[in-house]
């Protein structure tokens, strides 16, 4: 026998099984092995007899080493980079190459089975299709997204963090440069620290919108994806309190891992875009996954008996922090219904995300669940772009064989060279010297948060717990997991407003609950971030939030940006006067509704702080008396 001048892989051309997978396994390894029917070519291997030859593949490899089976594919599997972990399995791990050879022998035998398994859970498209058009599809999602929050965010700055907003930005940065030295840029990592005044907010937001459009458009993506990581981190680690949300980090974790997947080129197009790295392509996929998963384990971990007994969702519809119309009504149904709801939501969220390892057809289910389920959130409460987020990237468990053909046809990969081995079909995307040490490094440090999610030792993980802690500031290897304990009651803050300590006016917030009779609204994908943070203030002493203080001095004093927050127009001089009631608010029941047309009712419980004025400029107490009737 002649040895051939590359490995040549020898299968039965007859059997339409051995077909299928010969074609995929031709399209991972590309031209580095030859594959024939042996019924053609079995004369270049004449020491092997047609019967074995039919049950088996067999591999027969230049230094004339002939294997078969599964050794056999593994080591065919091996010729292709970043494919050898399977031959290392079988040649290491102790009884995984006399399971494999025994799985493999049943396949053999089963042929036909297997042959209708694949299609049902494969489907047409055994040989993978491709992810261009879908990860094209994704950056341009991930560009609207951007477009949301920069113009969500751009609304209300000024209000929040401007010269006469509730947390100036500039005198925060002011003390930080006072008390520490250089290494406040580490600290700190905002372009805030070239120019904080207001005009620079809102350039940051324009700068924002700008590149996010560009984005959407297609117009060099990598490079529109890091300016506006960088815009974003800079107002996120100035806005504290208002810019502390679970989505405003996972935008920022998605925009630097999706940076690799994007193309380097000027102007994205399915027709010239390179195929995506899949190694950029499977992290963002493992923050999908540490995503849904995380949200299970938290609410598991926490302890909190709503969740054990599955009766969480009886108060979540009403205790949520803007709770939409659809609310009130979901908020009606039996509870045999919310806790049937929340088994199918720890279903979802637990178990259906180990999916994204299993074949096409399985995991466009997986798909379809958790889109559902974002889907299902977003038509029952108003959680800014959280849920447009996560089901992008859920698009990216789908291949270019779910687009319409025409789309899948533009996007097809051009045939590259004569003799070439990947080099054109790369051009264009991250050389792998940048690619693999920045994606490993952010795939290991993803498990940081994973593991203590799972409450599990991170001292396992050696230095990678300090490192998480070095890069925190940068927010963009985070943890996730929303509502970890429900909130079972709904205390609402209340603002008064007097001119004589007598007479008080209520004042009207754009959003959050207040007027009884006020339908509940849809706000997203906008988040109005004061209303947001007064629920929270709600849950909690005003003495642990400053900037509620800060928010009640600024109304004192007449900030026309702040009080441009509210629905309640400012007055035409400050209020001298202020205070702050705590009622409990619950959704009204079905009847009430009808029959007064309130969707609320409120109890009063008291005074969330002491009533509030203004000393020489700055808040103090007001005198005993005033504000307690």
């Amino acid at each position: 026998m002649t040895p051939p001048s590359k490995p040549l892989l020898l299968y039965d051309g007859t059997c339409a099984f051995c077909r299928m997978w010969i074609a995929r396994w031709r399209h991972v390894t590309c031209d580095r092995i030859e594959v024939a029917p042996y019924q053609e070519a079995a004369r270049r291997a004449p020491g092997i007899a047609d019967e074995p030859l039919a049950r088996a593949v067999h591999l027969v490899e230049p230094g004339g080493r002939v294997t078969r089976g599964a050794e056999a594919v593994f080591r065919a599997l091996a010729s292709a980079p970043g494919h050898g972990g399977w031959l290392a399995l079988y040649r290491r791990l102790p009884g995984f190459a006399p399971a494999s050879e025994v799985c493999y022998a049943w396949v053999a035998s089963h042929r036909p089975l297997c042959e209708r398994l694949t299609r049902i859970v494969w489907g047409p498209h055994v040989v993978p299709p491709g992810e261009r058009v879908t990860s094209w599809l994704f950056l341009r999602a991930l560009g609207v997204i951007f477009l949301i929050a920069f113009l969500s965010l751009w609304s209300q700055i000024i209000g929040l963090i401007g010269r006469e907003g509730i947390l100036p930005v500039a005198e925060g940065l002011d003390m930080l440069r006072a008390a520490s030295g250089p290494g406040r840029y580490w600290q700190v990592p905002t372009l805030a620290w070239l120019k904080a005044s207001d005009g620079a907010l809102h350039g940051f937001c324009a700068a924002g919108v700008a590149l996010s459009a560009l984005l959407a458009a297609g117009f060099a993506p990598a490079l529109c994806l890091v300016g506006s990581w960088a815009l974003y981190l800079s107002l996120v680690v100035v806005g504290r309190d208002f810019l502390s949300f679970q989505w405003d980090t996972l935008l920022l974790e998605t925009a630097l891992l999706a940076v690799f997947l994007a193309p380097l080129r000027w102007w994205s197009r399915p027709t010239s875009d390179p195929p995506p790295s899949r190694l950029a392509l499977w992290a963002l996929r493992a923050l999908l996954f540490r995503l849904y998963f995380s949200s299970a384990v938290v609410k598991l971990a926490s302890g909190d008996p709503t969740w054990r007994d599955l009766t969480a969702l009886t108060f979540h519809y009403e205790t949520q922090c803007i709770p939409p119309w659809t609310a009130w009504f979901v908020h009606q149904l039996p509870v045999w219904f919310q806790r049937l709801s929340a088994a199918g939501m720890f279903a979802i969220e637990g178990l259906v995300p180990f999916l994204i390892l299993a074949p096409r057809r399985i995991r466009f289910a997986a798909t379809l669940a958790m889109v559902g389920l974002q889907t299902t959130i977003a038509l029952t409460g108003n959680y800014g772009f959280f849920n447009l987020l996560s089901a992008a990237l859920c698009l990216l468990l789908l291949d270019d064989g779910v687009w319409p053909w025409r789309w899948r046809r533009a996007g097809g990969a051009a045939v590259a060279p004569p003799g070439d081995t990947g080099g054109a079909r790369r051009r264009g995307r991250w050389p792998g010297w940048v690619l693999r040490p920045a994606v490993i490094a952010l795939l290991l440090l993803g498990l940081v948060p994973i593991v203590r999610a799972l409450r599990g030792p991170v001292a396992w993980l050696g230095p990678l717990p300090v490192i998480y802690h070095l890069l925190g500031q940068f927010r963009s290897v985070n943890g996730y997991g929303l509502f970890s304990i429900m909130t079972t009651r709904r205390p609402e803050i209340v603002i008064e407003t007097s001119d004589d300590g007598i007479a008080w006016r209520e004042l009207a917030f754009r959003w959050k609950a207040g007027d009884l009779r006020r339908r509940p609204a849809f706000v997203a994908p906008h988040q109005p971030r004061l209303d947001w943070q007064m629920w929270f203030a709600a849950l909690g002493d005003y003495r642990n939030e400053p900037w509620f203080l800060a928010f009640c001095e600024r109304l004192l004093q007449g900030s026309r940006p702040v009080w441009a927050q509210l629905e309640s127009d400012a007055p035409p001089r400050p209020p001298r006067y202020l205070r702050a009631l705590v009622y409990d608010y619950r959704f009204t029941d079905a009847a009430t509704r009808r029959a007064n047309g309130t969707w609320w009712k409120r109890t009063l419980q008291g005074l969330y702080c002491p009533v509030l004025t203004l000393e020489r400029g700055r808040l103090a107490p007001a005198p005993p008396g005033v504000g307690m009737s």
